[in-house]
């Protein structure tokens, strides 16, 4: 049974955290292969690796997400068995997300204290002891070394003070480990200041914390070592006042650091969308590029880089406060999502779930739903209207949907993914902006929906793709953008860039 947070025994700090042999699989998929290593306390350490290599399977069983199917997780000397969340954290194993978990419409210290308020008797009832909570929560922040009002509403906080804040929140449980997930992902430079000056704090009380961030340059300045994994492997560790960017890269990526992308650069057809001059305070500044007809133009760039945003500005998703978006020639800025669609623009946004599909849906209705003006007649649509669209894209793109008329939830990510592009191919786009289109998907759907990226580009298609993964955006792009802060810092050829140059460019605005 669980004890109640008031009544928890505080958690020793200053405790080393060990694995030993820690193996976890999903079926087939082997996620972790006998990790082992020892993170010494009072050090920031960095845990760097590709998607898929292991790191957020790792943290998720540090965390008692799941439990490891061999091996040892031990605090110091003591062996440690999570049924549960709840189990870690009475172990003194608290996990920041980067998912703020703050509730904006209460005060700083009640956030801080939330849970776990303190009480006093009136009138024979219990209720909050206000003097009380805020004294606490005054007494945290200034442990931590912040000057901020407890009784100020967490929604009068930037993002920074409210990133401080959830880690204040956290180490008001004082955990013997401290797991930073993406941190600062969101912050701006001054910001993420104030943010390394809280993890120095911590860092000198004996904190023992992993660090996962997309930012390796960030590493150089707060992080003591680095852990790099690769499929699922512990590839080694590094101290980082010795470390290299490239040294970093080629542990993530061994031989494919190295290895330069054959692809044939098409002849260019006419540009077809021009941006200039694109801004939007706070997340990217003076974009400004041509896309020509055939051409696939990737965007390249770490976390927080300004990708998503750009692509949701052209199509209109986000308002830009400023700058030209041109389409075939026709000025298109500030036009309504439905005007761009209708000039022949369509766009595949990153979560498929919530932004490209409705699930409950049919994959018929999917796959029909930004095309339906163009096959209804007099205002009506029956299913004999929409069954040749339906099949066409269930034909052309190679969906394995059994019956179509199903929910397109019972459908694998991968044909998930190619409703969404079907829905657009649709409406015959003569630009297709593709944001992140092989997240969460298996290697065979991502080859094939590379291939369809690539034959619709051949046909004439004008094709813009994101995505988080370097290697996939050299792999596919025949021209590469790179973006850094929210601008664009270089123009590099795939054809004449290793992964270890693109990485540098997207950390430092220099090739590595």
């Amino acid at each position: 049974m669980s004890l109640p947070l008031s009544m928890r025994p505080e958690p020793e700090t200053g405790v080393a955290l060990e694995f030993r042999g820690v193996t976890k699989s999903f079926g087939p998929v082997v996620a972790l292969d006998g990790f082992s290593h020892r993170f010494e306390p009072g050090r920031v350490h960095a845990l760097m690796g590709r998607n898929g290599s292991g790191k957020s399977t790792l943290v998720k069983m540090l965390a008692g997400v799941f439990p490891p199917d061999a091996g040892e997780i031990r605090l110091g000397d003591t062996p440690c068995r999570f049924d549960g969340p709840a189990d870690a954290f009475r172990a003194g194993i608290v996990t920041v997300h980067q998912e703020l978990s703050l509730v904006p419409n209460l005060s700083i210290g009640e956030n801080i204290v939330l849970g776990r308020l303190p009480q006093r008797r009136r009138a024979g009832l219990r209720v909050v002891d206000w003097p009380a909570l805020f004294a606490r929560a005054q007494a945290q922040l200034e442990a931590m070394g912040l000057d901020l009002d407890p009784r100020a509403p967490v929604a009068t906080l930037s993002v920074g003070q409210q990133q401080v804040v959830e880690i204040v929140k956290a180490m008001a449980f004082q955990p013997a480990v401290l797991l930073l997930d993406e941190p600062t992902s969101a912050l701006a430079t001054r910001e993420v200041r104030l943010l390394f000056d809280l993890v120095r704090r911590l860092k000198a009380s004996g904190v023992t914390m992993l660090y996962i961030t997309h930012r390796m340059s960030e590493l150089f300045e707060i992080a003591d070592t680095c852990t790099v994994l690769r499929d699922g492997v512990r590839i080694g560790a590094l101290d980082m006042a010795t470390a290299s960017h490239g040294a970093i890269v080629e542990m993530m990526f061994g031989e494919a650091a190295h290895e330069v992308p054959r692809r044939r650069s098409p002849a260019r057809g006419r540009p077809v969308l021009s941006v200039r001059g694109l801004n939007r305070a706070g997340a990217f500044h003076d974009i400004g590029f041509d896309l020509h007809a055939g051409e696939v133009l990737g965007i390249a760039g770490l976390l927080g880089s300004g990708r998503t945003e750009v692509l949701r500005a052209i199509v209109g998703a986000d308002r830009a406060e400023s700058g030209s978006v041109r389409l075939h020639g026709r000025e298109m800025f500030g036009a309504r999502p439905r005007d761009l669609r209708a000039a022949g623009l369509g766009y595949a946004p990153e979560n498929r779930k919530e932004a490209g599909l409705v699930q409950s849906l049919s994959t018929a209705d999917n796959i029909c739903m930004a095309a339906a003006g163009s096959v209804a007649r007099r205002g009506f649509l029956t299913r004999a209207m929409e069954r040749p669209l339906v099949r066409e894209q269930i034909d052309d793109l190679r969906i394995k949907a059994g019956d179509p008329e199903l929910p397109v939830s019972a459908l694998s990510g991968g044909n998930q993914q190619k409703v969404v592009i079907g829905k657009w191919m649709a409406t015959a786009p003569t630009v297709m902006l593709f944001d992140e289109p092989s997240r969460g998907v298996d290697i065979r759907a991502k080859r094939q929906i590379f291939e369809i990226i690539w034959r619709k580009a051949e046909s004439g298609l004008a094709a813009l793709f994101v995505s988080s993964e370097l290697e996939e955006v050299l792999e596919v792009a025949n021209r590469v953008l790179v973006m850094r802060h929210g601008r664009i810092v270089a123009e590099v050829d795939p054809a004449a860039t290793t992964l270890t140059e693109l990485y540098g460019l997207c950390m430092e605005g220099t090739r590595a």
